[in-house]
């Protein structure tokens, strides 16, 4: 897929700048003569099977019901006010992750999928905030969408989804094929299908700390070393057996205050974490793989690409990669980072790869991490 213009008239750096985590943008004609990527079909078909989120929402004199995937039996299609979600369709269609792909202005790490939303007349989720940026693309039809900076987040009690009980929108816009809304995180939003239509949600990863602390503290678990047993060889008698002795504490303080974390520790845990796939995600390596020596003579021939379903990270010497970490010496950085940022090598350029990066290049190719061409 060629380099979209998605911005409009201005560039990644202003829109960074003066739009991110900031304030709404609303992009007419982003993508010029946007179709779906997918037919109606494909995106039923995906939705039924277990390997792909999804949901299908209804909403009925302000009942809303919420029912997870696999979706194998949806409302007919006359049916109005019916949403079907279907999440990381970037994972299973190669046009999809292109698309997703063309929003690598955003760092890897903060870019999470791309979600398919197909609403009949009347279709969608409700007023509602998300807790991340969000590219709203307009791929079939027509939405209406409400949006508003919204002070009272208070949500209506008992309900399935998270639909806001007080949602006042100050601007109004109706989407065509093409056009494309940004929204900052917490900016309050309701989209509403004007017919048949379908909307690409390009969304972004955003960790809560308190989910990053909880699963930093399990990486650091089995790294911590603090030798040696607790003793009290001067210990005195004493008439309150069940009072803590102040002295315990003290060395119980001074011990764990010997545990220390470096940016190291927390770049090794952030890389592999972020690059961890998800629940859903598995992967299948070729049926009969070529032996190493074929597998090489074919890369050089065809280059190599990572798997749509891969993600790999670097930082410094680190090179992360499906959740996996390991360091690198300064004539493979060049190579490895290539494939990072380029998610190919070329074959010309695997000619400077050591045969430490070839041997893992091959393992990983076995796993279905790579594809030869």
């Amino acid at each position: 897929m060629k380099k979209l213009p998605l911005l409009g008239d201005i560039t990644p750096a202003q829109f960074l700048r003066d739009y991110w985590h900031k304030k709404p943008l609303l992009i007419r004609n982003a993508i010029p003569g946007f179709k779906p990527l997918l037919s109606l079909e494909a995106l039923t078909k995906l939705a039924a099977t277990n390997h792909a989120e999804s949901r299908l929402i209804t909403s009925v004199d302000g009942e809303w019901n919420m029912q997870h995937g696999p979706l194998e039996n949806l409302p007919p299609p006359d049916q109005k006010a019916w949403t079907m979600l279907v999440q990381g369709v970037n994972l299973f269609d190669a046009k999809a992750d292109d698309l997703l792909r063309q929003f690598r202005f955003i760092p890897d790490a903060r870019l999470d999928d791309l979600m398919v939303s197909f609403a009949t007349d009347g279709g969608g989720v409700g007023p509602h905030f998300d807790s991340y940026d969000v590219f709203l693309l307009q791929a079939q039809g027509q939405r209406r969408w409400q949006i508003g900076p919204q002070n009272d987040l208070s949500l209506v009690e008992g309900m399935p989804l998270k639909i806001l009980a007080n949602f006042k929108p100050n601007e109004e816009f109706v989407l065509n094929p093409g056009d494309m809304l940004y929204l900052p995180p917490h900016y309050a939003h309701d989209g509403v299908a004007i017919g048949d239509c379908q909307t690409y949600s390009i969304g972004f990863r955003s960790p809560s700390y308190q989910e990053l602390g909880e699963n930093f503290l399990q990486f650091m678990a089995d790294s911590i070393d603090l030798p040696g047993r607790y003793a009290d060889p001067e210990l005195e008698a004493t008439a309150k057996p069940a009072e803590i002795p102040r002295h315990m504490l003290t060395e119980l303080t001074e011990e764990l205050n010997k545990v220390r974390f470096t940016e190291e520790d927390i770049t090794i845990f952030f890389g592999e974490y972020m690059s961890t796939p998800k629940h859903n995600v598995f992967f299948t390596g070729p049926a009969k793989p070529l032996t190493v020596g074929k597998f090489g003579e074919a890369a050089a021939k065809k280059g190599l690409s990572l798997s749509r379903k891969s993600q790999m990270l670097y930082r410094g010497k680190n090179v992360f990669i499906n959740g996996e970490s390991f360091g690198i010496g300064r004539a493979d950085k060049v190579t490895l980072e290539l494939l990072a940022n380029n998610r190919r090598l070329e074959g010309a350029e695997l000619a400077s790869a050591s045969d430490d990066v070839l041997e893992a290049l091959y393992t990983w190719y076995q796993d279905g991490w790579i594809e030869l061409g």
